[in-house]
């Protein structure tokens, strides 16, 4: 694993190495990482829950994901927006999520800011994917040394500096591309990893929001 950054499951296939072959980690991993996303609740729900696990590990926050969608009204953006002090103390008293103040305001903040984005380019999807890298910003190939020296890229600071200015918190660049990894505006699976060629696939065939 030390040099391919795969490791091999117990049905023979080759897989990045961060799932740990935990069952439910696998399952996110082959099902749901890295595979284009244009559904506006999921986007949001994905950039809100990258702020929750800043200085957590995914796996907590993927654990406790349908906690937040119960506490957070589905991640409905619309719905986040009206939250008050008392949905406030409401998620603060509630133990299935993450009890942080900070980043429970920047959720309801996120949320406001989401609907005027949302109305001004017609969905969240349409903004994203209008960051989507170019093949001059991508590494040529994706091993387990490139994956590891890449926290963030150009497009990931630029993406953040422009959501930083429209007021969305908790989106620093580092959250923003792994974000970006996760919905698919990047391929970020290992070279060799089962899931590779199938998510190239299904990018290639991916209809851009426009």
């Amino acid at each position: 694993m030390e040099k391919t950054g795969l490791i091999t499951g117990e049905d023979g296939l080759d897989r990045c190495f961060w799932h740990g072959g935990l069952d439910d980690y696998r399952r996110y991993h082959d099902e749901e990482w890295g595979r284009p996303v244009t559904d506006d609740r999921r986007l949001f729900e994905k950039i809100c829950l990258e702020g929750f696990q800043s200085g957590l590990s995914w796996l907590t926050i993927l654990r406790k994901r349908d906690n937040f969608r119960a506490a957070f009204a589905g991640f409905d953006f619309h719905q986040v927006a009206v939250f008050d002090d008392a949905d406030i103390a409401r998620c603060l008293g509630d133990t299935g999520i993450v009890r942080h103040r900070g980043k429970i305001v920047s959720t309801i903040n996120n949320a406001r800011h989401a609907v005027h984005l949302a109305a001004e380019f017609g969905s969240l999807a349409r903004y994203f994917w209008s960051f989507e890298p170019g093949p001059e910003e991508r590494p040529a190939r994706m091993d387990y040394a490139t994956l590891r020296a890449n926290p963030t890229s150009p497009t990931s600071i630029r993406l953040s500096k422009d959501l930083k200015k429209r007021g969305w918190s908790f989106v620093g660049p580092t959250t923003v591309y792994a974000f970006m990894q996760a919905m698919g505006l990047v391929n970020d699976h290992i070279e060799g990893c089962c899931c590779r060629d199938p998510v190239e696939t299904m990018r290639a065939q991916f209809v851009r929001p426009a």
